[in-house]
């Protein structure tokens, strides 16, 4: 699609969306659907039907709008109304507010902080457009970018405002995206690849897969601007099969964007050529390390394997290949459109931007939220998140999934950024951020994430394979009240052969909740040793009776 045709597809667009008098969205991605908003969608159109509305109204169906926990969710683009818990029987309340005052009993908190304190980037078209219609991504904006760049401005020069973006990939590392694009730009050998890290498997941790379903034409618009920043003709998204619904918006968005040539040949009436395939993993959390990654795409099975050499320079079948993630892709087009130091004034000095993150666990507002770098951990959780239920106390935040840390309630005042999450211990992660209350075991949540560790290890390595096996067995130990002292240096000492050892991130990262709860939460682990009680009442710790003569 050339720039003159783009601007007559959203003039069209604009022309058939202001035909009608009222535009009324409805959650679709996977969250709202468990809660059946499919059932809501069709009542509020069944409903416009029997009242001879629908040249006014429009129902559409859109992606996440992040208020997971109040789902099925329906909002009102006229008046910004947000409706949550809806059912199919208030089809006809809420038609009939289309005229007149919002229906009070279903009305969400469309103002609450949740909403004000968010900037979004990743997420901004999320809950605004239908993830099935290209040309409502077009309308939002969407290809401008690629356009843009592939008509005005050369490789290096998009790879310059990736620098200067200060951009970090999001998938857990941290690694400034600019120098990894000129790394792969610059090495040689023919052809290049790029691949979008989608498996994501975090316990915990929906951000990308929501992301997928909501917008997934702003990761493939992500994904072809680093291809020609870096000279790649091909591409894949490699994502879990467990995501059903995020594969078929995707697989169908690719379509659309090759029937309007924004992918395939001459794209946007230049000489640029670039395709994307999906490749669908069978599931592994290995898989989640570049190595296994590329591994798996290539049909074998996912191991990891030693660098050097990188990806960067010798990745699939041995060529240079880029590896990021979906919400690293998804922040290249308004980089692109708005341009790096847009970009970097948002965050902190050495983390720019915003981060997504699932928001879970003892908390009142269960959601997926975008936040600017920086922002406190108790901004988050008490001001978006709403607090702990049921007058609990806060114990712990778990950032990075089984690859992170606990961080405790003294630190709630810290600003959430790299830097600060690794001194702590943690790590940021793909962005999984689980709240834990009082009622938590800290010595049960390092066995659960060392429980999951274990079983997801690849086993090619003999530190991971039977150390994290190993560490398991001690937390088991020491949660039944059968471990004595001994067995705590014993952990401690694996935990850190582990952690040098290991082949991969992986079993490197595997201790990292022990070690964070035996740095923050020693006083349990003696509780469970010493005096054979779990404080929080969690583990089922049987003492023996003395019997008398």
């Amino acid at each position: 699609m050339t720039p003159e045709e783009l601007t007559n597809t959203i003039t069209t667009e604009r022309e058939t969306q202001e035909k009608f008098k009222h535009h009324v969205c409805v959650c679709v991605a996977a969250g709202c659907l468990s809660s059946q908003s499919d059932k809501v969608k069709a009542a509020l159109e069944d409903e416009i039907k029997r009242q001879g509305r629908e040249h006014e109204c429009q129902i559409k169906g859109v992606g996440c709008m992040g208020l997971c926990a109040a789902g099925p969710l329906v909002s009102v683009e006229e008046t910004g109304t947000l409706y949550q818990e809806v059912k199919p029987e208030d089809a006809a309340e809420v038609v009939a507010s289309l005229e007149g005052q919002p229906v009070a009993r279903i009305k969400g908190p469309s103002e609450a902080p949740f909403f004000t304190r968010q900037v979004k980037i990743v997420l901004e078209n999320c809950g605004k457009i239908d993830p099935n219609r290209i040309e409502d991504y077009l309308l939002s904006g969407g290809y401008q970018s690629l356009t843009k760049v592939l008509t005005e401005m050369t490789p290096a020069q998009i790879i310059e405002e990736v620098y200067k973006s200060g951009l970090r990939g999001r998938g857990g590392a941290g690694y400034p995206t600019g120098l990894k694009w000129s790394t792969v730009a610059k090495a040689p050998g023919s052809p290049k690849y790029v691949i979008c890290n989608a498996d994501e498997g975090d316990p915990g941790a929906f951000m990308d897969r929501s992301v997928l379903e909501s917008d997934p034409h702003r990761v493939l618009e992500g994904m072809a601007i680093a291809a020609y920043a870096v000279g790649a003709s091909q591409g894949y998204v490699y994502v879990r099969a467990e995501y059903p619904l995020a594969i078929e918006r995707l697989q169908n968005a690719i379509k659309q964007a090759r029937r309007l040539r924004f992918l395939g040949i001459d794209i946007c009436g230049t000489t640029f050529n670039f395709n994307i395939d999906v490749r669908l993993g069978a599931g592994a959390f290995v898989c989640g390390e570049e190595t296994a990654l590329i591994a798996s795409v290539e049909g074998r099975r996912g191991n990891p394997k030693p660098r050097p050499p990188y990806p960067a320079e010798a990745g699939l079948w041995g060529c240079p290949t880029l590896i990021n993630n979906v919400e690293t892709f998804a922040n290249i087009a308004p980089i692109a459109g708005r341009g790096g130091n847009w970009y970097a004034s948002i965050g902190t000095e050495k983390s720019k931007g915003t981060k997504v993150f699932a928001l879970a666990g003892r908390v009142a507002n269960t959601d997926l939220i975008e936040v600017p770098m920086g922002m406190t951990l108790r901004e988050i959780v008490f001001d978006i998140g709403g607090g702990i239920p049921d007058g609990k106390r806060l114990k712990a935040v778990q950032t990075g999934g089984p690859s992170g840390g606990c961080i405790p309630e003294q630190f709630l005042d810290m600003p959430v950024d790299y830097e600060s999450l690794n001194k702590l211990g943690s790590i940021m992660g793909s962005g999984g951020m689980i709240v834990m209350d009082e009622t938590s075991c800290m010595v049960d949540v390092a066995k659960y994430f060392m429980e999951f560790c274990m079983s997801e290890s690849c086993g090619k390595c003999v530190p991971c394979r039977v150390g994290t096996a190993q560490m398991y067995d001690l937390l088991h130990k020491i949660t039944e009240g059968k471990a004595g002292l001994e067995d705590l240096e014993m952990l401690e000492d694996l935990c850190d052969l582990v952690r040098n050892t290991s082949l991969c991130g992986l079993g490197q990262s595997a201790p990292n909740p022990v070690l964070s709860t035996l740095r923050y939460f020693r006083d349990e682990y003696m509780e469970h040793i010493v005096n054979k009680t779990c404080p929080a009442g969690i583990c089922k710790i049987k003492v023996p009776t003395e019997v008398t003569a």
